[in-house]
């Protein structure tokens, strides 16, 4: 009776996890694959498919457009990375992207009644999303609709929303802070030539020795208007 069991669980599995495989959809430029267990790299076209544990690279000037299951990666120039998972189970797209060098941009839609995991790891950092719009090179993440979770390789996991783009600091190996980054980005920019007008401009009398003119009720460094 356990054996049967065992067998009938075999089956069930067998039939509710399965692999699946990905498309070329378009190209331009130098686009390489390196099917599992390939020598060599062989030139890309539109229709190819491409299988778990293949890998792509893209030349300078050059793109790709993978489709897998219900996710879009867009493999922009100069990238190299392998499909580390595509498989189905149980109602879940699990799609795994480890990326080497460059930079891709994801778009991932959840199947109608379904999920989708999908996750890209680069030698620094791991993102891991369950349907949203993305941008990721080895270091920097920019969410364009949705929440990622990113990771970098210490420090926990941080949830980026759609705002600017946030990196993972390689001193500390931690994701650097969401509101810390778009209370930056809301700063007006620093008028050209000001801060190196304000590091090489003497200050009043140093030349000669004499004591700088007095402030009237400015603070110390700040400018007093009439």
């Amino acid at each position: 009776m356990k054996k049967a069991l065992i067998v009938l669980f075999m089956v069930w599995a067998g039939v509710s996890a399965f692999a699946q495989n990905g498309v070329i959809r378009n190209l331009a430029g130098t686009v390489e694959l390196k099917p599992a267990g390939a020598a060599a790299f062989s030139p890309a076209k539109a229709g190819d498919e491409v299988a778990a544990d293949t890998v792509i690279f893209t030349g300078f000037k050059s793109s790709a457009t993978v489709v897998v299951g219900s996710s879009t990666i867009l493999v922009r120039a100069l990238t190299r990375l392998t499909l580390t998972e595509i498989r189905e189970a149980q109602g879940t797209e699990h799609v795994g992207i480890d990326l080497k060098a460059g930079r891709v941009r994801v778009d991932v839609k959840p199947p109608s009644g379904g999920r989708a995991d999908f996750t890209v790891v680069t030698p620094i950092a791991t993102a891991s999303v369950r349907g949203t719009n993305f941008e990721l090179d080895t270091r920097n993440l920019r969410v364009h609709e949705g929440a990622v979770a990113y990771r970098g390789l210490r420090g926990g996991a941080v949830t980026v929303y759609s705002g600017p783009e946030i990196h993972v600091d390689l001193t500390s190996g931690k994701v650097s802070d969401p509101v810390v980054a778009a209370a930056a980005e809301l700063l007006p920019p620093v008028p050209a030539g000001a801060q190196g007008a304000a590091s090489s401009t003497p200050a009043a009398g140093a030349a000669t020795g004499a004591p700088a003119a007095p402030t009237t009720g400015a603070p110390d460094g700040g400018f007093q208007f009439d």
